[in-house]
């Protein structure tokens, strides 16, 4: 008894919402009819209110649920459809919808979904449950069907919010090419149409994109572009496309970014250039964001880190500064860890200037959840700089790590700082016992790098020959290797193809650009070599790069540029090895 008490209970929970009370007029007046609203009959006194259902359906309803309470899914499936039609209730689909999907009947789902479009023609959301079951079902073409309903279903001032939604609806079809091809002609009325035009070619630009056709993605969002120029999707797009496809969308986004944008849309632009190591267009669009919003926080956080990567030394100073009295006393999440970002590279520029106790203040400012591992990094910098190298790597190898990741990155972090301080030895012992483990990608470059310190470049070609077998669309191992057969003056062909190789894969990046200009000095080009140095060194002012760009001005009697050139060098990073071995051996006294 007590099990058909609650069974009850709980069937009569799930049918309130469906027991809608009819409201009555109250007025004595006659309520005029309309295609919205079917006419009440009006009456001198107001009826009580009555139940929707009646005592069949309800009986109904209730032995539906038990069925489903009893593990008899299709009939009480069955029973509550079948009251969902005869009620044209929607809740009542929805609830048929959900039973077959619990039992997990796809097959049952869809023919809830489509009697409840069939009984209630314009409903929209049975259109939309039709789509999503399709596309669950893997029935991508029908989908397209159901996707052109759901659109048509829709007021025209919503069309444009539901067209950009499609390609995360779409997004778990495997065929990237038949959705693809779906939604183009699902989308083929809003492509004619002005108030739909540029969010449908957005949406098809988006798709060819994920199904790797990036020109014709590119063609997209200029479309868009044309069809609304002030509309931000087309913009979105172009710059997801800016380093696939280039030549097609930088002048659109050139052309955009002149006017006044939204701060986001700015930043994003910054950002992708920054990414293209287009790092002076991208400081000139984070500076007029600073200019045109003073008051959006992160652009302060992105020109200061920036200007700081460039050696504007003074100028970045101030933007951090500026972005940590913005952010400091905020609580949002995303502030908060550019905070630690901002404190990390003001602590840098700051021990970059021999300011050593203000780089620790500013490292003692730390938000409590800064990663563990890059503040023991940063601290043991410090300590080394002071001399205390033995203070410094006991630190390291003390920091506390909470995750398998955070131990890695301390692993390695430990490797990196005996490596640079020439323990090579230790370096090389912790690195190998450590890949005794299993393979590591990032422990067999340091390994690698370590290794060719010692003079055993046989170990360290034969690690950077495995990282390139594993990952052969990585620029990094054919750099290094190309770089160090160079810079030893051997098998230089060979150097110069594993370095183009490189370039090819990575044709933005400063340090495989040196590398080329590099190999090209050894084979005789000095011509090539300076071009390549000044663009490189443009692109990322760094010691490393002003050594070499000096021994080759140095080397076709251009002294005074390169004595400048190797002064800046010193003023980035006084203290690297391949600077003052440049500067020794030429005997230049800065």
């Amino acid at each position: 008894m007590n099990f058909w008490i609650r069974c009850l209970a709980l069937s009569t929970c799930a049918l309130s919402a469906w027991a809608q009370p009819v409201a009555a007029p109250t007025a004595t007046t006659t309520t005029p009819t309309s295609p919205a609203a079917p006419a009440a009959a009006t009456t001198s006194a107001s009826p009580e209110p009555q139940s929707a259902l009646d005592a069949v359906m309800f009986y109904q309803l209730l032995l539906g649920e038990l069925y489903a309470q009893g593990g008899e899914s299709s009939t009480g499936f069955s029973l509550i459809l079948d009251a969902a039609r005869k009620a044209k209730d929607p809740t009542l689909f929805q609830r048929a919808v959900e039973l077959a999907l619990q039992s997990r009947s796809g097959e049952a789902a869809l023919q809830a979904a489509r009697t409840w479009k069939q009984v209630l023609p314009n409903s929209a959301e049975a259109n939309r449950y039709v789509l999503q079951i399709l596309l669950a079902l893997n029935k991508v073409e029908e989908a397209g069907q159901a996707l052109k309903s759901v659109l048509t279903g829709l007021p025209v001032e919503e069309q444009s919010a539901a067209i950009a939604s499609v390609p995360r609806i779409f997004a778990r079809v495997n065929d990237k090419l038949l959705a693809l091809r779906t939604v183009e002609s699902a989308l083929s009325h809003a492509l004619t149409q002005p108030g739909t035009q540029a969010s449908a070619w957005t949406t098809i630009g988006r798709m060819r994109r994920d199904a790797g056709q990036n020109h014709a993605a590119a063609v997209a969002a200029q479309k868009g572009h044309s069809a609304d120029n002030k509309a931000a999707g087309p913009i979105l797009l172009a710059l997801s496309l800016l380093d696939k496809e280039p030549e097609l969308v930088q002048p659109l986004l050139v052309s955009y970014m002149a006017g006044p944008v939204q701060a986001e849309l700015r930043l994003g632009y910054a950002r992708a250039l920054i990414n293209q190591q287009q790092n002076t267009q991208a400081l000139a669009q984070l500076v007029r964001l600073n200019q045109e919003n003073p008051e959006f926080v992160p652009a302060w956080l992105f020109s200061g880190l920036l200007q700081s990567d460039m050696g504007q030394i003074a100028q970045a100073t101030q933007a951090l500064r500026h972005f940590v009295s913005l952010a400091v006393n905020s609580e949002d999440p995303e502030l908060q860890s550019g905070l630690a970002e901002a404190y990390f590279s003001l602590a840098q520029t700051a021990q970059q200037q021999g300011q050593l106790a203000q780089a620790d203040t500013w490292l003692s400012q730390m938000p409590a959840q800064t990663d563990p591992v890059k503040l023991g990094v940063r601290r043991a910098n410090l300590l080394a700089e002071q001399g205390q190298l033995q203070q410094a790597r006991q630190l390291l190898t003390n920091i506390p790590t909470a995750t398998p990741a955070q131990a890695h990155q301390k692993l390695l972090a430990l490797a990196m700082f005996l490596r640079e301080h020439k323990e090579y030895s230790a370096a090389y012992e912790l690195l190998t016992q450590a890949l005794k483990n299993g393979a590591d990608y990032e422990l067999q470059s340091e390994l690698a790098m370590t290794a060719e310190k010692m003079g055993q470049f046989d170990v360290m070609e034969s690690l950077l020959r495995e990282m390139m077998a594993a990952k052969p669309g990585d620029a990094h191992p054919l750099n290094a290797l190309g770089f160090s057969l160079a810079d030893r003056n051997i098998r230089l062909k060979e150097a110069l193809q594993l370095i183009e190789q490189a370039v090819a894969l990575a044709p933005s990046d400063p340090f495989i650009r040196d590398s080329l200009a590099w190999v090209n000095y050894r084979l005789g080009d000095r011509a090539q070599a300076l071009s390549l140095l000044e663009s490189a060194y443009k692109t990322k002012p760094d010691a490393e790069i002003a050594a070499h760009w000096g021994e080759v001005l140095w080397a076709a009697g251009q002294t005074q540029q390169a004595s400048a050139v190797w002064r800046e060098g010193l003023l980035l990073k006084s203290d690297n090895e391949t600077l003052r071995d440049t500067l020794k051996r030429f005997n230049f006294q800065p």
